[in-house]
């Protein structure tokens, strides 16, 4: 299995610059579309940078193409829903939206050792709701612990980083919006008689 991830992992470089290639672009322009620098990209394709969820979103945008195409894992779980992982050092991600724009939906599961904060900022909103485990949200000046059940959303211009509390692994379900989309709620829950929020609430970090 560890030789899979990692023949996954090595093939991604080459599929990004044959994908560049196909498209007839050059490393400054897919640098202006994409948001991402010159050299960064030229890491990735040469398999010096480790290919990451907030690296392969923004060039999944500028190709077109859903983000598993991007990766070219091979299929798991039920062959009827052809969902396809995308692993990496320390998580397991699996896109669960097909189409390259606009909110994204993903599953991942974070390892242990995904404990040392890296905040990093970029452009989007994200939502992250705990299915299991307990997931451990650093951002800006909060440091906080979520449990099973709980949710935040956020601005993803604020330097932020998720991970595990370091006691085991946690699954979260994230939506992402690239451009700063954020979620349409149609019903707000009810507030409590004591004026509190309704277990299950969505709550901003630190509110």
């Amino acid at each position: 299995m560890a030789n899979e991830d990692a023949m996954v992992l090595a093939s991604v470089g080459p599929r990004l610059r044959a994908l560049r290639k196909e498209h007839g672009i050059t490393l400054a322009r897919l640098a202006e579309t994409s948001g991402i620098s010159v050299s960064t990209l030229s890491r990735l394709e040469s398999g010096e940078r480790r290919p990451t969820l907030e690296l392969l979103l923004p060039l999944a945008r500028a190709y077109q193409v859903p983000l598993d195409e991007l990766v070219g894992a091979p299929p798991v779980g039920d062959p009827r829903v052809r969902l396809k992982p995308i692993k990496q050092w320390d998580s397991t991600i699996v896109p669960l939206t097909q189409h390259p724009g606009g909110l994204q939906a993903f599953k991942m599961v974070i390892d242990a050792n995904r404990c040392e904060p890296e905040p990093r900022t970029h452009e989007g909103y994200e939502w992250l709701y705990v299915l299991s485990g307990k997931l451990r949200l650093v951002l800006a000046e909060h440091d906080i612990v979520l449990k099973m059940g709980e949710a935040a959303e956020f601005d993803t211009r604020l330097p932020h980083w998720f991970g595990s509390t370091g006691e085991a692994r946690v699954e979260v379900l994230s939506l992402f919006g690239p451009q700063g989309e954020r979620m349409h709620v149609r019903a707000k829950p009810r507030a409590t008689q004591s004026g509190g929020a309704v277990p299950g609430e969505s709550r901003p970090p630190g509110g």
